[in-house]
């Protein structure tokens, strides 16, 4: 890993991604058992443990070690400059809440961008013994498989999955948009993890996602896996992923979704 890299092309992001990202979800994984909360940020349910940063900070030396000139933007570190055109978007431990109460649900993001487009991306969930990686314009694997998400189904037989924020008055609208949300899909599923839920989608083990109040480092790596395996990763009426929602399905049920959300102010507090 020290060896300095000096191409962009998202061939080679990606499998420098894939490679600090088994080796940070190692240091998580060793770390779980004995983990307690070091901090919190925007609310006191908005929890940070040591091992989300010292995760972070393994990400970061690695990744400059290989590539000195790169920008990199970590959920635990903030934003830091660079000047070769791409940025690594980096979340050291996806589901904190899961990992402290020693759930395998979590998961390690590091997706490329050039020129803010994600190119390459790596998803760890060390728990699950599960590794997606990405190419934009060149699909998904799973442990080194190819990756398809399942066709479409009706919005009546559709597996959704959803979070919630860390603010009481979010999580209020939130379950209010999900007693309209509930009777008319199959059911719903709260796995607490974006990486894992946004990958289940591609995987199929949901069919559909969304959810209010995410960040770029939450869904740029599993949103690449997602969007090369067939599923659109957007925002309300189409638009982009944004922090005021998230959506992704299939593109059919993708339709069904959004206009089902708009009316409810789903991305609304």
């Amino acid at each position: 890993m020290s060896s300095i890299h000096t191409t962009s092309d998202p061939e080679s992001l990606r499998d420098l991604a894939v490679r600090v990202a088994v080796e940070a979800g190692e240091l998580a994984a060793e770390g779980q058992a004995g983990v307690t909360v070091l901090d919190t940020k925007s609310s006191p349910t908005d929890i940070v443990t040591k091992m989300d940063r010292a995760t972070e900070d393994l990400i970061r030396s690695r990744l400059l070690a290989a590539r000195p000139d790169d920008a990199i933007l970590g959920e635990e570190g903030g934003d830091e400059s660079g000047t070769s055109g791409v940025r690594w978007v980096v979340d050291p431990i996806d589901g904190t809440v899961n990992y402290l109460y020693g759930q395998p649900d979590w998961g390690v993001s590091i997706a490329a961008e050039i020129d803010g487009t994600v190119v390459a991306a790596a998803v760890n969930v060390p728990r699950r013994g599960e590794m997606y990686e990405a190419v934009l314009g060149g699909g998904s694997r799973r442990n080194g498989e190819p990756l398809q998400a399942p066709p479409a189904v009706p919005l009546d037989r559709a597996l959704v999955a959803t979070g919630f924020g860390y603010f009481s008055e979010r999580r209020r609208q939130q379950a209010r948009v999900l007693l309209e949300v509930a009777p008319l899909v199959r059911d719903i599923r709260r796995g607490g993890s974006a990486a894992v839920d946004l990958t289940g989608v591609a995987a199929g083990r949901c069919d559909a996602f969304y959810e209010r109040g995410l960040h770029p480092w939450d869904w740029a790596a599993p949103g690449l896996v997602a969007t090369e395996a067939g599923v659109r990763v957007g925002g309300l009426h189409g638009g982009p992923p944004a922090n005021d929602l998230v959506i992704a399905a299939r593109p059919e049920l993708y339709d069904a979704l959004d206009a089902l959300l708009a009316p409810l102010g789903a991305d609304r507090d």
